[in-house]
């Protein structure tokens, strides 16, 4: 049971990324899912989410930017990141929500440099 990110790396400021996050011996069909960021030095703060009917949600540093999907699927939701600030670097991580068992997956990197 875990949740796979991917797609990190090092762009330059105003390029593109997208971030995937596989779920492998469970489910995401009924679970809102979530993409938190960690900068060094500072707290973890929640980037997107989309419930299991699609709704998404942004913090307003990223409005206009980033877009949150899902496919069901393939058990996969993504992060599809444009116009990329320095101030957007961090580990990006992936969470499922649920009443029982939430669950975290490890970090992706992302590094935008100025």
């Amino acid at each position: 049971v875990q949740l796979q990110a991917s797609g990190g790396g090092l762009v330059q400021a105003g390029g593109s990324l997208r971030l995937s996050c596989v779920a492998s011996g469970v489910s995401i069909l009924f679970n809102t899912m979530e993409w938190y960021r960690q900068a060094p030095g500072k707290q973890r703060e929640l980037v997107a989410s989309i419930t299991s009917d699609g709704t998404t949600t942004y913090r307003d540093s990223v409005k206009g930017r980033f877009t949150m999907s899902r496919d069901n699927a393939k058990r996969t939701v993504y992060l599809q990141m444009y116009s990329l600030e320095p101030e957007d670097t961090g580990v990006y991580l992936c969470y499922r929500r649920d009443r029982t068992s939430d669950l975290w997956g490890q970090g992706t990197q992302v590094t935008v440099s100025s």
